[in-house]
């Protein structure tokens, strides 16, 4: 049984993420924040009758959190098979460059983007021990320069500024993490959800968390012969 880690799933998409996984016979560590809504999370999945899923606690914006999760991931299993960087924050509203408090802005890169970072660090010595090392950054169409400048771009992005600027970093650390890694067994993608409505937007996207889900099962589950590098959506590849 191969092993799964996914940050932040004890809700929305990462929580439908760590069922699908589960049912396709993945065991998941369902990475949480608070341990106690991480538990609540995983007893309602295993009420559900999905059995191959434990909490792990852990806060990708503080490193000895991070240190920690990796410690104990380290003490229970000797291979981690697939990294599911999902963890992240939309932050308050309105984010407009222009005027955005700076407290917001480095809140939201220390989760979305430094969170991510220090998080793919601290597994690395795991993800080398499988056979074929997965690793999916969640990002999201805000976060690609080429639909932000498009003459058809959505007029609601001027909403998530910041978010937007953090999901571009992200997908730049994509395809950096991917370069050093190009000549490896490691598959290093990012992936955009969609609309999905979760609490990071007011339950107000179009697609349900399941449905979100979806996409980042697809890229989780690649074979040798799959993509690395690149941003995909539901649809297919995504313009950076």
């Amino acid at each position: 049984m191969k092993n799964v880690l996914i940050t932040g799933a004890n809700k929305g998409i990462a929580f439908e993420v760590a069922r699908q996984m589960a049912e396709l016979g993945y065991h998941v560590f369902s990475g949480c924040r608070d341990l106690r809504k991480g538990l609540e999370a995983v007893n309602q999945l295993k009420e559900s009758g999905i059995s191959a899923v434990e909490a792990l606690e852990i806060d990708v914006s503080d490193l000895n959190s991070v240190h920690d999760a990796a410690s104990i991931l380290a003490s229970k299993i000797d291979v981690l098979d697939i990294l599911i960087n999902n963890a992240g924050t939309a932050g308050p509203q309105p984010q407009n460059i222009s005027q955005c408090d700076i407290s917001v802005v480095k809140e939201l890169f220390e989760t979305n983007v430094f969170g991510v970072i220090q998080t793919t660090q601290a597994m690395i010595p795991l993800l080398e021990k499988a056979s074929q090392p997965i690793i999916v950054n969640v990002s999201s169409e805000v976060g690609s320069l080429t639909m932000q400048t498009s003459e058809s771009r959505n007029p609601n992005w001027d909403l998530y500024h910041v978010y937007g600027s953090t999901k571009t970093a992200l997908n730049a650390f994509t395809i950096a993490f991917a370069n050093e890694f190009k000549n490896s067994k490691f598959k290093i993608n990012s992936v955009t959800p969609g609309y999905t409505a979760t609490d990071l937007n007011g339950f107000a996207g179009f697609k349900t968390a399941a449905e979100g889900a979806k996409p980042i099962v697809k890229l989780a589950t690649i074979g040798s012969e799959g993509p690395t590098g690149k941003f995909f959506r539901e649809e297919g590849e995504v313009p950076w």
